[in-house]
């Protein structure tokens, strides 16, 4: 019998595509992450994290929560490139965010120069192979509409941050990624994954920056739990990137 191939003699992409095909969801340590994204162009890194302290407020928080800031864009994407859309409102339908769901919310665009990023189209292309490699070449999209979330959750002492407010969810797309900025000064935030009748099937935290989630939208739920600052006098917050893909 031929014995199994232990993680550490797959590739790393084959140890992200493989739990992402059986599972449903993977998560990709930071070693990893870097490794993949070098070979799509990846640089300038600091330049590019510190693009998260020019987001803006989100207004639109139901819970009246004023911990959320955020930029948003959305391109359009195939295998000729990356073209960034006009500047469009993100929506959800109530079936799928309950809490901010059934409006059209205008957020803070992304600013051009992080648009072009070469951090930023590394991680768009990288996604783009794995959701190419994990899609039936039948029921493949000439193009992909993608939405990309600049987050920045706050915490204070008498107020946790809620990097999903919405509870336990699903975005309503094909696929989901989420690529760890930075923690500063915050404690807690693991990301939990639930199967479709709601059971646990995983759990991990994305503590170190380009620790990274991929999550099939179709087949799991994913959340995140709340963040408290160590340190209650000093600034504490959880910056992440979501990059979404859909059908367009």
């Amino acid at each position: 019998m031929t014995p199994p191939v232990s993680d550490t003699a797959l590739t790393p992409l084959a140890r992200l595509e493989t739990p992402l095909r059986t599972n449903g969801f993977a998560f990709v340590p930071a070693g990893d992450m870097e490794q993949l994204l070098a070979q799509y162009g990846l640089c300038g890194w600091a330049s590019f994290a510190a693009s998260w302290n020019r987001l803006g407020l989100d207004r639109y928080m139901a819970d009246g929560g004023r911990y959320r800031r955020r930029r948003h864009a959305t391109f359009a994407i195939d295998t000729g490139g990356i073209q960034r859309k006009k500047h469009q409102p993100h929506y959800q339908s109530r079936d799928y965010n309950e809490l901010n769901g059934g409006i059209e919310r205008w957020f803070r665009a992304m600013e051009p120069e992080i648009g072009t990023h070469p951090a930023l189209l590394a991680i768009l292309r990288l996604m783009h192979r794995i959701v190419t490699d994990m899609s039936d070449p039948a029921h493949l999209p000439d193009v992909w509409h993608t939405e990309v979330h600049q987050f920045r959750i706050e915490a204070l002492d008498n107020a946790p941050g809620q990097p999903t407010p919405e509870g336990l969810h699903r975005d309503g797309v094909d696929w989901v990624m989420v690529v760890m900025i930075r923690r500063e000064n915050v404690m807690s935030g693991e990301t939990t994954i639930h199967d479709l009748q709601r059971s646990p099937v995983g759990g991990f935290m994305l503590d170190q920056p380009l620790d990274t989630a991929v999550v099939n939208d179709n087949r799991v739920y994913h959340g995140v739990t709340a963040v408290r600052p160590l340190d209650p006098a000093r600034p504490a917050y959880r910056d992440v990137l979501v990059v979404t893909f859909r059908h367009q």
